[in-house]
């Protein structure tokens, strides 16, 4: 498989709740609450009872959390 393959392959793998929970730390009612806000990614739905998030989706969250609490210690580094 090439590069592009496999990095295709990774951002459409889907993740079921207990895989997410491990990722980001929350528990259940904490992704469905986030979710309901706008704040989380949506899942898919892969049957009537089941549905898995996208990797790369949750991922992209992390990244985000990440990028903005280093954001915030930026710019307390910079005041005086």
């Amino acid at each position: 498989m090439t590069l592009l393959k496999e990095q295709q392959a990774q951002n459409l793998r889907l993740i079921r709740r207990k895989e997410v929970q491990a990722k980001t730390g929350y528990g259940p009612s904490s992704i469905y609450a986030e979710m309901a806000k706008g704040r989380f990614p949506k899942p898919v739905v892969l049957s009537e009872r089941r549905v898995a998030w996208i990797e790369s989706e949750v991922n992209e969250w992390i990244a985000e959390r990440i990028a903005s609490r280093n954001a915030s210690i930026a710019m307390m580094e910079v005041k005086p």
